[in-house]
């Protein structure tokens, strides 16, 4: 009897080897655009700890640093790393004696020696050995901008301290949190009422009037900008708070469109049920509904939020003229006219001015991802 040949198994083609490569690649490529996405805040977060030397000195460390100095004889000299060997294995001679210098073994390489620059000349330099300052001046016979300047790290957290003080923070950060949090509670208000109307009651024209509040996120805001500006200037508004704040309890398409299809997707039978116990329309709304949609409200009202922190264009154009009733966004555009050469400074400012909104997402984040869960219902 012959036995059937057994075919050689492919590891490379089998499932599982696959399944683990795609992971693999799959997270590599995560890790690339995590990587990109947090490089601008890495950026910022290095540079706030710089100092304003080190930011206009060329060859400088992309870490925070400073470069290294030797006090002698009342003077600070620049420390240097003074090399034997050039980058080709050439020799280069240094010594105390201009007459009699020394021509080192490159073989391996040579030695490195941090040394404090007194002298700078075009084909030589004269250093003083800081461990040995009794010992003299040393010659080394080469060009000085060549060598690297010594930098040890020296994180400026007193930059933070001096960008709290030049502005006042505390009022910025008052306005904007006001500003942001009253605009969310309207717009999630407002929107979750409209929303829940289009989702459940049959209104006359409803998908026309639905279609005409979609309309409105197409519709560019720099076309309504001067109307608008028109209509605050004759209420006499301009120059307060309320064309931010009054607008935003009347909601916005986009928080309707997602609210409203979130409560589509709420089952009938928990209105039903709640119908059955004697609940009116609002009493559902308030005890049904809005518990089961506290992850799209989450969502709605943090992106909100998020856009009124950020919002510049206007309060600039609301508040112009009114400094104490600046937001965040507008006051930093002046602390940066002001300090526009030193980005430590501005970047410490900007890191300061997102530490509440990272910390709102950190802390709401659990509940923007969570699911939703039905339970006890059978549709």
């Amino acid at each position: 009897m012959t036995m059937p040949a057994i075919k050689p198994r492919n590891l490379f083609t089998s499932k599982k080897v696959r399944e683990g490569i795609n992971s693999i690649l799959l997270t590599g490529l995560g890790l690339v655009v995590l990587a990109i996405f947090l490089m601008p805040l890495v950026y910022g977060i290095v540079t706030s700890l710089k100092t304003d030397n080190q930011i206009t000195s060329l060859g400088a460390p992309w870490w925070p640093a400073t470069a290294r100095t030797f006090t002698h004889d009342g003077r600070n000299y620049e420390i240097y790393r003074v090399v034997e060997c050039d980058a080709d294995g050439v020799p280069i001679s240094w010594g105390t004696d201009p007459d009699n210098l020394t021509t080192p073994d490159c073989a391996h390489g040579g030695e490195v020696y941090d040394w404090a620059l007194v002298v700078k000349q075009r084909e030589y330099a004269e250093f003083i050995d800081p461990e040995n300052p009794e010992g003299g001046l040393i010659r080394w016979q080469g060009r000085w901008r060549t060598l690297e300047r010594d930098w040890a790290f020296d994180a400026q957290w007193g930059n933070f301290t001096k960008a709290w003080e030049t502005i006042n923070f505390p009022l910025l950060l008052g306005n904007t949190l006001l500003y942001a949090v009253l605009t969310t509670i309207g717009v999630v208000g407002a929107g979750s009422f409209a929303a829940y109307g289009f989702a459940r009651f049959p209104l006359p024209y409803k998908k026309v009037l639905f279609m005409i509040v979609l309309a409105t996120i197409i519709l560019p805001g720099a076309v309504t900008l001067i109307p608008t500006y028109a209509v605050f200037n004759r209420l006499g508004w301009v120059g307060t708070w309320l064309p931010l704040i009054v607008p935003a309890f009347f909601s916005n398409g986009y928080n309707i469109f997602l609210l409203r299809q979130f409560f589509m997707s709420i089952p009938r039978e928990l209105e039903e049920a709640a119908t059955i116990d004697g609940a009116g329309p609002l009493r559902t709304f308030f005890s049904v509904i809005l518990p089961q949609a506290v992850p799209a409200l989450t969502a709605a009202g943090m992106f909100h939020f998020f856009f009124a922190w950020n919002n510049f264009f206007e309060p600039l154009i609301y508040l112009a003229g009114n400094p104490d009733k600046f937001p965040i966004t507008v006051g930093l555009t002046a602390f940066n006219n002001l300090y526009s050469q030193q980005t430590n400074l501005i970047q410490a400012a900007s890191l300061i001015s997102a530490v509440l909104p990272l910390l709102l997402f950190f802390f709401a984040q659990r509940i923007f991802l969570q699911g939703i869960v039905f339970t006890g219902v059978d549709k």
